[in-house]
């Protein structure tokens, strides 16, 4: 008596009596490590929507931008010689996947009714890999861009220029020696909302923004860098950073903002010339990443509060249960059953409840999720669309996310169980056998 596989079976018997009490808990614990799976499976989704529409419409894996400033309180989003800098990267980076180059600026757009300001994305369609899979065209065509003089707007933009396909529009932006320009535009497409990202930004053609800037072929506004493992970002940068500087390029001090919100710090210091600005796609959208901090702390807050309650389930379970099988213990001690032995019998009706519910739950967690996304649920709300930055529920299914549910409602339930086990194995055979109930 006494043996791992006779413990086994006593505890598989000891759950089946248990009756509803067991049922009950394990309902609970079912119904936690399911919450588990679609939460992380939820906050997943959510990331990789956000890295994959910040990553193409406003930033690479790593970005080799920086600033030209012609006098000291000035400055430019502008890298003077983009082709070298393209050339060094496809040298010393083994992890790239592919490479752009867009040109930047800021300007006034100006339609017959409205104005606003935006930023000014000039791109080369044939390069822009990512960009037709993100953009959702409602009005005329993404290859209107491969003409010049051309603009791609989204539309809360044309709403609010009240302008459509074919209309042309004023473009007004000071140069880099300080002179104001204009440029006349045709909307060539209108694309859908893609959250905050599309609020401001405007695409079209490279030569355009050239154009108005009066900048020359090799000018660029950040050569983007998409690595076939986003992780390897900061590592890349890190080891880019000496190579540009070998090179002889200037590099500015690491400064994890996007490149727009660091024009007063540019202006405000005294030099000249061109500076590099390297960053990782997680500085360029960083004030979005509180979207993401926001909802993980939301999640666990919430499985917070149902783990404490499954927790104090189990321990009043098993009190329960001590209570009721008293004189059990005590002849099972009485016939020779070690104090180790009753711990780990009532460790093993835990480990085997956590493991069947936990498992039953996470597989179906697995099976919603897979139906969610099968169903392509789209999102009406306009608020809810423009922080998923998507049009739709996208639920990210990880092997390690369904292991983690299943270990951790599993680790939980043990760890519930123990202080109970311990009372039962510490009762003493004579008094427990004498005790009714």
């Amino acid at each position: 008596m006494g043996t791992f596989s006779t413990l086994v079976r006593m505890a598989g018997r000891n759950l089946v009596q248990g009756g509803r009490r067991v049922v009950l808990l394990g309902m609970a614990m079912v119904l936690v490590s399911m919450l588990l799976v679609l939460l992380d499976s939820l906050a997943a989704g959510l990331e990789a929507s956000m890295v994959n529409s910040a990553t193409t419409l406003a930033s690479g894996h790593v970005n080799v931008g920086g600033f030209f400033k012609v006098t000291s309180g000035t400055a430019s989003p502008v890298v003077a010689d983009g082709p070298k800098i393209r050339a060094i990267v496809e040298r010393e980076v083994p992890e790239l996947d592919y490479q752009i180059d867009r040109v930047r600026g800021w300007a006034r757009l100006v339609s017959e009714r409205a104005s606003f300001w935006g930023g000014l994305l000039g791109i080369d369609v044939e390069e822009e890999r990512g960009l037709r899979s993100v953009l959702q065209i409602s009005e005329g065509s993404f290859d209107a861009l491969k003409q010049p003089d051309t603009i791609l707007l989204f539309e809360q933009q044309a709403k609010r220029l009240e302008a459509k396909v074919g209309d042309t529009l004023t473009i007004s932006a000071p140069t880099m020696g300080g002179v104001n320009n204009t440029v006349d535009v045709r909307v060539g497409a209108i694309a859908k909302d893609v959250g905050f990202m599309s609020a401001i930004n405007l695409f079209m053609p490279k030569a355009t923004i050239r154009q108005l800037y009066q900048m020359k072929p090799e000018a660029t506004g950040a050569v983007q860098l998409y690595l076939k493992n986003e992780a390897d970002a900061s590592g890349v940068m890190e080891r880019l950073r000496p190579k540009l500087e070998a090179e002889g390029f200037r590099l500015m001090d690491l400064d994890p903002r996007p490149f727009w919100m660091k024009f007063d710090t540019v202006t405000g210091q005294d030099w000249v010339g061109q500076k590099l600005d390297l960053t990782t796609w997680r500085e360029e959208v960083s004030f979005l990443l509180w979207i993401l901090t926001g909802f993980a702390a939301l999640r666990w807050l919430l499985l917070g509060v149902i783990l404490l309650l499954v927790v104090v389930g189990i321990m009043n379970t098993m009190y329960m249960s001590i209570r009721e099988r008293t004189r059990e213990i005590g002849t099972m001690r009485a016939i020779g059953m070690s104090r180790g032995r009753v711990l780990g019998l009532f460790l093993l009706e835990a480990l085997a409840l956590g493991i069947g519910a936990s498992a039953l739950g996470a597989g179906l967690g697995v099976v919603i999720a897979l139906s969610v996304n099968a169903a392509e649920i789209k999102i009406a709300s306009d608020a809810f669309m423009a922080i998923l930055m998507n049009d739709q529920v996208y639920l990210k299914l990880t092997v390690d996310n369904v292991v983690f549910a299943v270990a951790l409602i599993t680790g939980i339930s043990v760890f519930a169980a123990l202080r109970p086990a311990r009372r039962a194995a510490r009762m003493r055979p004579v008094g427990a056998l004498h005790q009714v109930g």
